[in-house]
């Protein structure tokens, strides 16, 4: 019949593709033609086909991946926290610890160090990491930057290692302290650490300084990361209070949520500022009172 031939010749079987020998099995392999990269064809998908979907992931899944970033991240973050750097303020705030200001900020003060006398000592720039864990600070006191003389600064605004005398501002401190807490006398010596193992965050802005040059070490890098801790601590904690005594204290605690905690304001204690407001300000026994009403033990002033 016409057509038949062809239509015969149509589902007659094709004949068998030749094979290839593989040069690295000496020939003995044998490889189909006509085979689209090394998956061959079974990798290529037929036009118009869509690619399949993942099913979607399931909450103990995400949990596991969230926990395994996390742990990568500490475990990066470990590499490049600097010494004496306190255990629970390190794990959250590790993220800052791998970006590239904070590397840069490290190598400047390290370079700084090899150059000119710094302070604080290296080992008590976080001491204010020390005294508490992050999660039991109650009050935050917000300084500027470290004392700039001998044995003065140890890593906590307005503190003094003994028995260097307190500065100026510290006096006045201690003065208001007098008129506002009950039984409150001078300690004799400007060491505040009583203050910072009760949760009192004693922390200034810039944490390093070159000797007799006041804020040298400023823009540095320093600010970016206090303002960190400070985020943490608007984000994470409740019912705190924040002391922000002058200008500058004030700008840096402008982000901080106020329905969230607390804020007490006023002129800086320095000699230069201090009958502006900060005398009669009445913040320690304010702060204790608020601390109560949010069901928190109160400070003990005295406790130096």
């Amino acid at each position: 019949m016409i057509g038949q031939k062809t239509l015969h010749s149509f589902f007659r079987a094709a004949p068998p593709r030749k094979r290839e020998r593989s040069p690295e099995q000496g020939g003995d392999a044998e490889v189909p033609r006509g085979r689209a990269g090394s998956g061959g064809d079974t990798d290529m998908l037929a036009p118009g086909r869509a690619s399949p979907r993942s099913p979607p992931l399931s909450p103990e899944q995400q949990e596991r991946i969230r926990r395994n970033k996390e742990a990568a991240l500490q475990r990066l973050a470990s590499r490049s926290v600097p010494a004496g750097f306190g255990e629970g303020w390190r794990r959250q705030l590790a993220g800052e610890f791998t970006k590239p200001y904070f590397s840069q900020l490290m190598a400047f003060v390290a370079d700084e160090r090899k150059r000119h006398t710094v302070y604080p000592p290296a080992q008590q720039v976080f001491t204010w990491t020390q005294m508490c864990d992050i999660t039991d600070v109650k009050v935050v006191i917000l300084g500027q930057d470290p004392y700039h003389g001998p044995s003065q600064a140890h890593g906590l605004c307005f503190s003094v290692q003994r028995p260097v005398p307190p500065p100026p501002s510290l006096e006045n401190i201690y003065k208001e302290l007098s008129a506002d807490i009950e039984y409150f006398t001078h300690p004799g010596h400007g060491d505040l650490t009583g203050w910072a193992k009760q949760g009192v965050l004693l922390l200034n802005a810039v944490l390093t300084v070159r000797a007799h040059q006041p804020n040298s070490h400023k823009e540095k890098g320093w600010e970016q990361f206090t303002d960190a801790v400070v985020s943490w601590l608007n984000n994470n904690l409740d019912g705190l209070v924040f002391m922000l005594w002058g200008a500058y204290a004030q700008k840096k605690g402008s982000s901080i949520d106020r329905k969230r905690h607390h804020i007490l304001q006023t002129v800086h204690p320095s000699p230069l500022s201090v009958h502006r407001g900060f005398f009669g300000c009445q913040h320690f026994s304010k702060t204790n009172e608020l601390l109560k009403k949010s069901g928190k033990k109160p400070i003990d002033w005295r406790a130096l």
